[in-house]
């Protein structure tokens, strides 16, 4: 977060350039976790590996908390709109 503020202590622009920051790295680490599964799926099935398979499914998880917290910005753009 921008200097460690609460959501709702950041003003409009400070939101959107929040957003726009986050968005960017998901959109980056969810590319090369793409690219880094279909490695490990490419090597385990070579390889013979299917421990490598269930690693690879799981990589996505990662994500989870900057989506989560993506979500909690778009929200309180909406609730500000709405005001």
């Amino acid at each position: 977060m921008a200097n460690n503020k609460k959501l709702s202590e950041l003003t409009l622009n400070e939101l959107y350039q929040e957003k726009k920051k986050r968005k960017g790295i998901l959109s980056v680490l969810g590319i090369a976790i793409v690219i880094v599964c279909g490695i490990l799926i490419f090597l385990a099935v070579k390889n013979k590996n299917n421990k490598l398979i269930a690693v690879a499914s799981c990589c996505f998880i990662t994500l989870l908390p900057g989506i989560s917290y993506l979500g909690q910005i778009e929200k309180e753009i909406k609730n500000r709109h709405q005001k």
